[in-house]
């Protein structure tokens, strides 16, 4: 299931950007990198993504910020967001606005993983839902 979901990771650290890519490229996902909130949506706007991954703070639009154009462009996209200790009511913020979930950065990869497939399957479920309409 991994080569089906499409994911789109948004992080300003670009070091920590490329190594996650790195990794779940590694595990066989299909994932691409936005360094802000602005490129995240200048990508969706051309591209198909099933789930976003996206850091709350960032410089220029924040993570809340991107996150309510998204839910208003892409009501079925899932998106877990990424936050700091400093910033945990950030995460529930975001839960309250629509993002699927939260966790905590650095994210270990493996729960990151287990909440990239249960946001997976809930779109997945969404869409099969709305066609159904």
């Amino acid at each position: 299931m991994a080569e089906k979901m499409r994911i789109l990771f948004v992080d300003d650290e670009v070091a920590y950007l490329s190594t996650i890519i790195k990794r779940l490229k590694s595990r066989g996902y299909q994932v691409h990198g936005a360094a802000s909130g602005a490129e995240a949506l200048e990508y969706l706007h051309l591209h198909d993504v099933d789930v976003v991954v996206m850091d709350v703070k960032m410089p220029g639009m924040d993570g809340l910020s991107v996150l309510r154009e998204m839910k208003r462009s892409w009501p079925l996209m899932e998106v877990i967001m990424l936050t700091g200790h400093a910033s945990v009511e950030s995460g529930i913020q975001g839960m309250e606005m629509g993002a699927f979930d939260y966790v905590m950065k650095p994210a270990r990869l493996e729960e990151l993983l287990q909440k990239l497939q249960q946001a997976y399957e809930r779109r997945s479920l969404a869409i099969a839902q709305s066609v159904a309409l």
